[in-house]
């Protein structure tokens, strides 16, 4: 089943629950919030990456997935990704009065990350830097270096928006990881943020 909402006078909030026969998946959000989360994938570095995200976006999050990590945890790490992508597309609406670019260098201790975003519609994702090997680092003893970008790409297909991540400096496997979340959430803040000095869709098209 795959449910994704958003109500008439909820403001900026979105709804998913989504099923497979891989995972199971519901995630709430609000883009207005505090950075208050309530997270729960079976992941525990992954709920860490993601709690990260939400307190640093101030995105009011819950997510709640289950799946077949006795096999993997590939698939819920990216049906989780997937429709925290989608809610991020429902709950901007038609994107009037929002800021749209947003961008941010993150440090963690050596590790330095830069995210720049364009809530533009159009998803793709620039992601580099990484130093050779991460993406076969296990971290946490779950989840795989490689599912990093994974998850950016995911999330930016879905949310139909821009990310460039570069990741400038790092030497551990976790802090590199944890600097490109922070670094991308501190972008999306700006982005998605409302401008009371917008009027309208920021596009000279008149559409994102």
């Amino acid at each position: 089943m795959t449910e994704n909402s958003r109500q008439p006078g909820q403001g900026r909030t979105a709804r998913l629950e989504r099923g497979t026969s891989e995972s199971h998946v519901l995630v709430e959000i609000n883009l207005d919030g505090t950075g208050v989360s309530e997270i729960d994938t079976s992941v525990p570095f992954y709920d860490h990456m993601l709690t990260a995200l939400s307190k640093h976006s101030l995105i009011d999050m819950k997510i709640k997935a289950t799946g077949d990590t006795h096999i993997d945890v590939h698939h819920t790490v990216e049906d989780v990704a997937i429709s925290l992508g989608e809610v991020l597309r429902v709950a901007l609406g038609d994107k009037a009065g929002i800021r749209r670019f947003g961008e941010a260098t993150v440090p963690l201790d050596e590790a330095l990350a830069n995210a720049v975003v364009d809530v533009s519609g159009r998803p793709y994702l620039v992601h580099g830097g990484e130093p050779a090997g991460q993406e076969y680092h296990l971290i946490g003893g779950h989840f795989t270096g490689s599912l990093t970008r994974h998850v950016f790409e995911a999330i930016t297909l879905h949310a139909q928006i821009c990310l460039h991540m570069t990741v400038i400096a790092g030497r551990d496997p976790h802090h590199i990881v944890e600097a490109q979340f922070k670094a991308f959430a501190r972008a999306l803040r700006s982005a998605v943020e409302s401008d009371p000095r917008v009027t309208g869709i920021p596009s000279t098209k008149g559409l994102l």
